[in-house]
């Protein structure tokens, strides 16, 4: 049954709230990676203090991504939406006026806080908006922005930190913030909140946070003594809460939803295991590329737009694939495609030719493209109406846990090989061992990954 918002101009307003809210977060990022060394030299930070500066963002991110996504479904998604594009815009112009790389990691996390409301609801509106048989285009064009963020924030990040500096990354999610403000308020309508009549799971969510906190933590700083047991501490954690949600009445997640929706279970995990495989590649080589191959800011963003690019024009593509052939086969060769990218980026050393670099790139972004909004679409078609808050925000979960173990594994081996030095030319031989070990890891969770895909099953398309 098509929703009663389905409306022309509504799925507009809810496309535009989508796609830009999509482009900010993954434009912040790529942008980001590319000031790396500039923030760093401003702060005297090293290698693993400036992958905190991701992590901070990421961790936040994906402590509140869960509760805030049931607490939409409950209270209106529009409502958490706009609240998160506040938080989000009031942390970036703080970020920008950072006067300490303390400062700048803790307003980062404060970031992160916003934008789980944001991711954790931008989906959900896109998809009660969108009936299905037109999810798969929406999700494409969505997806798209997020690659287009990811295509033009290296390119714009380098020239911004090379002629006006890092800081003015950060200055310009105020105006984006302010569209969507305006697009919500006044083009917006309707709330979506359609589990009204449940009470909100503090318990469930407060364990959840916790749990989340102690393994991501524990797992990014591997290295140290008490690591070990913040990871076993967390992961207990998550078993407490497990048992706790299949016991209460209003359980923040239903665990039922994993236990026996397997394209929703299946879905869930490949999308895990390939933001793991996948999302700290950039972060690596952005250090590459200026670091050991000299390459300025800009020229590194010229070269690391290749992939996202790739992303943006083959993902509303897919998307369009996944309304009309199965996802499970769409996605799976995406993940095959990711496969032989990481497997040739083991090659990668300071001699490389520059063309193979982008060749490879080429493959990762059509690999990242034809998985990304059919997975997706495999996930959110696979639920009911009242469970697209939650769902969208698991979608947006695994992607921030994926990213978060992802810049784990590269911080604990870069902690491992170069411990807290600086990338300098005595220490370019280390630098390319850390990256050889951590693609041959991801390598092989994406050949995993690959099997997780294709033992989703059907997805059913019946769900609306």
């Amino acid at each position: 049954m098509m929703p009663p918002e389905a409306n022309d101009k509504n799925k507009r307003a809810a496309l535009i709230v989508a796609t830009v809210s999509s482009f900010i977060g993954p434009f912040m990022g790529s942008s980001v990676n590319v000031a790396l060394p500039s923030i760093g030299q401003q702060f005297s930070l090293g290698a693993v203090q400036l992958g905190w500066v991701n992590n901070a963002f990421l961790l936040a991110a994906a402590m509140f991504l869960i509760p805030f996504g049931r607490l939409s479904d409950i209270y209106g998604r529009k409502k958490i939406y706009l609240w998160g594009v506040i938080v989000f815009t009031f942390a970036s112009i703080l970020i920008a006026n950072s006067v300490s790389g303390t400062m700048l990691i803790l307003c980062r996390v404060v970031q992160g806080f916003g934008s789980s409301m944001i991711f954790a609801t931008g989906m959900p509106i896109l998809i009660s908006v969108f009936p299905v048989g037109e999810r798969g285009k929406a999700l494409g064009i969505s997806v798209a922005a997020v690659y287009l963020g990811l295509s033009t924030g290296p390119f714009f990040g380098g020239i911004i930190t090379q002629h006006l500096g890092w800081r003015y990354i950060f200055w310009l999610n105020l105006p984006l913030g302010l569209l969507l403000l305006a697009v919500v308020l006044f083009m917006l309508k309707g709330d979506w909140a359609e589990d009204r009549e449940a009470k909100f799971d503090f318990a469930g969510s407060f364990i959840l946070g916790l749990a989340i906190l102690a393994t991501m933590y524990g797992f990014s700083t591997l290295r140290s003594v008490p690591a070990g047991g913040l990871v076993a501490l967390g992961l207990g954690g998550l078993m407490v809460f497990i048992r706790y949600e299949l016991r209460i009445k209003n359980p923040v997640i239903d665990v039922n939803l994993f236990r026996y929706n397997m394209v929703f279970a299946f879905s869930n995990l490949a999308a895990l295991i390939n933001y793991a495989a996948t999302f700290a590649v950039s972060f690596l080589l952005s250090l590459y590329l200026q670091k050991l191959r000299g390459l300025t800011p800009q020229e590194a963003g010229l070269v690391l737009i290749v992939q996202p690019i790739v992303q943006a024009v083959f993902s509303p593509i897919a998307g369009r694939m996944s309304d009309r052939i199965e996802p499970r086969t769409v996605a799976s060769l995406g993940m095959t495609l990711t496969l032989v990218g990481l497997i040739l980026l083991i090659f990668v050393d300071e001699a490389t030719a520059m063309s193979y670099i982008i060749v490879t790139l080429i493959i990762l972004g059509l690999g990242f493209a034809l998985f990304s909004s059919p997975n997706t679409n495999a996930i959110m078609s696979s639920v009911e109406r009242r469970f697209y808050g939650v769902s969208g925000a698991l979608v947006s979960a695994m992607r921030q846990i994926g990213m978060m173990v992802s810049m784990g594994i590269v911080m604990f081996i870069l902690a491992l090989v170069l411990g807290q030095a600086e990338i300098e030319p005595a220490y370019f031989r280390a630098f390319i061992k850390s990256m050889k070990i951590a693609f041959i890891i991801f390598a092989m969770l994406c050949f995993g990954g690959i099997f997780a895909s294709l033992a989703r099953g059907k997805m059913n398309h019946q769900k609306s």
